[in-house]
């Protein structure tokens, strides 16, 4: 239980900062940045892990989840840009 909790609110953490780093208008809410944090955390992770900076089974740190949410927030941006507007 302890698990999810700590994965939502290193989420919001490390999505709030990608979202304050990264200047431009924020689509999305407060579910979007958690996802945003999660996800960059595990893209963080993976890319640490393809350079050589964590072994296999290690997390990644505040610093590379940073950058692999803004990575996943300008992503997010571009596809929501390119979206018609209803």
């Amino acid at each position: 239980m302890w698990g999810i909790l700590g994965w939502i609110v290193f989420g919001a953490i490390v999505g709030v900062i990608a979202k304050l780093l990264m200047p431009g208008r924020d689509p999305g809410g407060f579910i979007v940045t958690i996802l945003l944090g999660i996800a960059g955390a595990i893209l963080g992770g993976w890319i640490g892990r393809a350079l050589g900076l964590y072994g296999p089974g290690e997390g990644a740190g505040y610093i590379m989840s940073i950058i692999g949410a803004i990575i996943l927030l300008f992503i997010y941006r571009m596809f929501r840009r390119r979206r018609p507007a209803t």
